[in-house]
């Protein structure tokens, strides 16, 4: 009861007593408090348990206070069957399962570790350090901080413990260990006294200034306004989790009450302030009351073992005969307690919610909560009132009266400066060059990649935190000392503490380093050299389209001709006749569509129909065609040699590529043979064996990274092209340590630094504009002839026509002469009479109806005794004032005379002329024909 937390607890007990039985005035039951001080000493604690047991025979003992006293006591109340309460010990190393009669009136440690890591999550804290005391009570929660903070990927790279007898020269040996360290983010977990005593240190260390973090637990947290002014002063910018208290009336008027009754007990202590280790000595009373009153064992007594020569004290003490009835009244024990919902699983209360409290002069103001749902606001609250993270985290005041969050590591000040290895290569030095002083015989790195890195620390503001060295046989040599994959394992080896240039990311890269984001374009592709115009080809007219598709074109006008003329051939005469010249009439009627030429008129419907989508699928076709060529004849045309990497491959041509790259392994892997693969270093090199080509010397191709090939086409786009297709790569980046927190911040820094104007000027200053190439000549090209994709639908709608009108017909033609096949002749003859039957001619309704009317003309005028005619038909003509041009059977006057003559014809049923009548005003002539 020496410690603050004592004094609170034992006032609240005693409050908590009176409260309960000015309400529950009836119970027959009672408690009755003998009190002890454990003076923080275990043994003491477990003493005063012993003395309890054996002079009053307690039924159950509350609030051994630190967990390494609870750790005694509890393994007591198991053997005496008393249950023992503790609304202080925390520890996760004590537990109901391990040992039952302990019950836990607190948040466990642990229960507070997933509101910690959400404060790192939103921070973006890569590594953290814990600092905790090394005792039960400090170590028991350090494995499971560990779990959480690699369930967000955050690194623990050392865990500094102190003991709790640590002296004050000792406690500042473990912080400047501290600084010579990276890592800026530090979770305090110790008992008060040792607390304070640290962050007094840790001021005078200079460990609260900006770029620092210090996150405190519930132990510490829920002190913060009960501490000395030194010890706040100390504090400044500090974030505690401490558990949540529902604001009540009852709450409220309890703490004023309960203020004025600690001041009168202890007037000396000023700085006051009621929290959830009060509050759970108070509900404590109130469900022991409760559970003691229902499990009616006023008069149980201890069942004592036969005495017994060199006996403990703890062996004579016996065993509770109320104990496991008791300890079950208070496990089933529910209420609404001043600390909130009271009800126990698994021993102890379940996690409730904590709030994130920052210190702020003497005051720890609430900027937060968390809930199984993140950080929110304010508890309860719906969704509507939940705030993400990054919105809660800018509400802190940070060590060092900051408000912009700490990146969470620094480069100590008495540390050697980041050692940044660089390449040494000949080729391609507007990437990276390195030349040496010959004054101070120092490296001067200079160089597209240089200028980007630079640009990405100076917005970390790390200017002057770091040094190049290239990596070369010796110092100033200027010859390198490996390949690019040596650079990087030089990383993991701890001689560079990063390397920059143009340096691929790579997976067989990443096994050794961590990579940043990349900050150039990625992917590996080709140039080639540009061949003339071809305008000047006799067979252009046929470039428009592909082979494919002269084809499936020409097939359609077949397929649709024969269509038609299948249609049309039994009932239009146009479509008729001997067979080469129904063959002649199939091919031009169709191919004549093309230019809307056709003579032929068409009959049928269903030949209308079909005529109609072809017309139409002709006009696309044609119009395309006439585009194609235009812009063929129009546009000039610099065409690469090649388009792709197979047709190298084909012809035998020979590839270069970039010395030291990965090229030549993704080369063979797409089957190029190694003897056709020619190695250069410089751009000059790339020019030169591309003007030579493979015939005299050269290459036809060049395989590189994009950068590299945009920095050739930005001074020749006149003459190479980028073609074919682009390969997959990372890009170029930065690489570090493997967990290195520098990583995260670097990559945040190389977005930030693309998005600004700053990357376009180090660009066009290092690798020219390669805006002035236009988008069509850097882009990969393919033939500008249409495919047949491209009308695929078309071609599907045409022949869904055609054929649907086919089947239409054929369907109407077999019905018609379903008697014929209906027929019991021979499979031959009927095929022979369906032939037949198609070949001849079928009558229309229209000339059927003429042919009817003819006939009964005739009729009529027989029966009048004009003319008398054989059955048939008869066809009437009259020629008035007329130069006479008769037919060969009749005799004429002279020429040029005017006659009225009437001709009457006779036809039979065949509509053949059988005889005809010819008269005129002077004669009358009959032939028979």
């Amino acid at each position: 009861m020496d410690t603050y937390v004592g004094k609170m607890s034992k006032t609240c007990l005693e409050m908590a007593i009176d409260d309960f039985y000015s309400v529950h005035d009836d119970y027959t039951t009672r408690l009755v408090l003998h009190t002890r001080n454990a003076m923080s000493d275990a043994v003491v604690a477990t003493s005063a348990a012993i003395e309890l047991l054996k002079n009053y025979q307690v039924k159950a003992i509350l609030g051994p206070q630190q967990s390494r006293q609870a750790d005694f006591i509890a393994d007591m109340g198991n053997t005496t069957h008393v249950p023992i309460i503790s609304f202080t010990a925390t520890s996760p190393l004590l537990s109901h399962l391990e040992t039952p009669y302990f019950i836990r009136m607190a948040q466990v440690d642990t229960s507070q570790l997933k509101a910690i890591a959400a404060i790192v999550k939103a921070a973006e804290w890569r590594e953290v350090v814990p600092i905790y005391e090394r005792s039960h009570y400090g170590s028991g929660i350090i494995s499971y901080l560990a779990d959480a903070m690699q369930g967000i990927g955050t690194r623990i790279p050392y865990r500094c413990g102190i003991s709790p007898s640590a002296t004050d020269d000792q406690i500042l040996k473990e912080l400047y260990k501290l600084m010579t360290m990276q890592t800026r983010v530090f979770i305090v977990h110790m008992l008060p006294n040792l607390a304070y005593r640290l962050f007094l240190k840790a001021n005078e260390a200079g460990m609260m200034r900006k770029e620092y973090a210090w996150i405190v637990t519930d132990g510490i947290a829920s002190l913060l306004g009960s501490m000395d002014s030194n010890v706040i002063n100390s504090m400044q910018g500090v974030i505690g989790v401490k558990t949540y208290l529902p604001q009540t009336k009852e709450l409220d008027q309890f703490t004023k009450r309960w203020e004025e009754r600690f001041h009168e007990e202890y007037p000396g202590i000023n700085h006051v302030q009621l929290n959830a280790f009060g509050l759970g000595a108070y509900d404590s009373i109130f469900a022991l009351a409760m559970a003691v009153e229902k499990a009616d064992i006023a008069n149980s007594q201890f069942s004592k073992p036969a005495i017994q020569n060199n006996m403990t004290d703890l062996e004579t003490i016996g065993v509770s005969e109320s104990g496991p009835k008791l300890l079950q009244s208070v496990l089933n024990t529910k209420f609404n307690g001043l600390s909130g919902r009271v009800e126990f699983i698994n021993g102890q209360l379940p996690i409730s919610a904590f709030q994130i409290v920052n210190l702020v002069g003497n005051d720890a103001i609430s900027i937060g909560h968390w809930a199984e749902n993140g950080i929110i606001d304010q508890l309860p609250a719906s969704n509507e009132n939940s705030t993400s993270e990054k919105n809660y985290l800018k509400k802190i005041v940070w060590p060092g009266k900051s408000r912009r969050i700490p990146k969470g590591w620094d480069i100590p000040a008495n540390e050697k400066k980041l050692r940044v290895g660089v390449p040494v290569k000949a080729g391609f030095s507007q990437f990276i060059k390195v030349e040496t002083d010959p004054l101070t015989n120092a490296p001067n790195v200079t160089g597209y990649c240089r200028d980007v890195f630079e640009a990405v620390m100076n917005l970390l503001r790390y200017d002057d935190l770091y040094e190049y060295e290239p990596f070369e046989t010796s110092e100033g040599s200027g010859v390198s000392a490996g390949s690019y994959d040596d650079l990087v394992k030089n990383v993991s080896d701890e001689r560079f503490d990063a390397v920059i240039g143009d340096i691929t990311i790579r997976a067989n890269r990443a096994e050794f380093v961590d990579f940043t984001l990349p900050y150039t374009e990625s992917g590996v592709s080709m140039i080639v050299p540009i061949k003339g115009d071809d305008k000047k080809s006799a067979w252009i007219f046929l470039k428009p389209l592909k082979a494919e598709l002269w084809i499936t074109t020409g097939a359609f006008f077949v397929y649709t001709g024969i269509v038609i003329w299948v249609l049309e051939h039994r009932v239009n005469k146009d479509f008729r006749g001997p067979p080469y010249k129904q063959i002649g009439t199939i091919l031009w009627f169709s191919f004549s569509t093309m230019v809307y030429a056709q003579r032929e008129k068409v009959i049928s419907n269903l030949s209308r129909f079909v005529l109609i989508i072809w017309i139409f699928a002709v006009l696309v076709l044609s119009s395309s065609y006439t585009a194609s060529l235009t812009s063929l004849l129009t546009v000039q045309q610099l065409q690469p040699t090649v388009t792709d990497i197979n047709a190298l491959i084909r012809n035998g041509d020979y590839i270069g590529y970039q010395d030291g790259s990965f090229v030549p392994d993704l080369l063979k892997s797409l089957g190029v043979d190694e003897s056709k693969l020619r190695v250069m270093n410089t751009s000059e090199e790339y020019y030169e064996n591309l003007s030579k080509g493979s015939i005299n010397g050269g290459v036809s191709a060049i395989v590189d990274e994009l950068p590299y090939l945009r920095a050739v086409l930005a001074k020749n786009c006149s003459k190479y092209k980028l073609v074919g297709p682009t390969y997959k790569a990372a890009g170029f980046g930065f690489a570090f340590p493997k967990g290195s927190p520098l990583v995260p911040d670097v990559s945040r820094a190389i977005l930030r630094v693309m998005e600004s104007p700053d990357m376009n000027l180090i660009t066009k200053a290092w690798l020219g504009d390669q805006d002035k190439c236009s988008e069509e000549d850097e882009t990969t090209l393919t033939s500008n002839s249409l495919p047949l994709d491209s009308f695929r639908g078309l071609f599907i709608i045409a022949a869904l026509a055609s054929t649907s009108a086919l089947f239409i017909f054929l369907i109407n033609f077999f019905h018609e002469n379903r008697h014929i096949l209906a027929s019991q002749q021979p499979l031959k003859q009927k095929v022979a009479a369906i032939v037949k039957t198609f070949d001849e001619m079928k009558e229309d309704a229209h000339e059927a109806a003429k042919k009817e009317k003819y006939k009964e003309e005739g009729i009529e005028m027989a029966a009048g005794g004009e003319i008398h005619l054989t059955p048939g038909a008869t066809s009437f003509s009259n020629d008035e004032q007329g130069l006479f041009s008769p037919d060969n059977s009749l005799s004429s006057p002279e020429p040029g005379t005017l006659y009225h003559a009437w001709t009457v014809t006779g036809m039979d049923e065949d509509r053949h002329r059988k005889y005809s009548f010819h008269s005129n005003s002077d004669s009358f002539l009959y032939d028979k024909i």
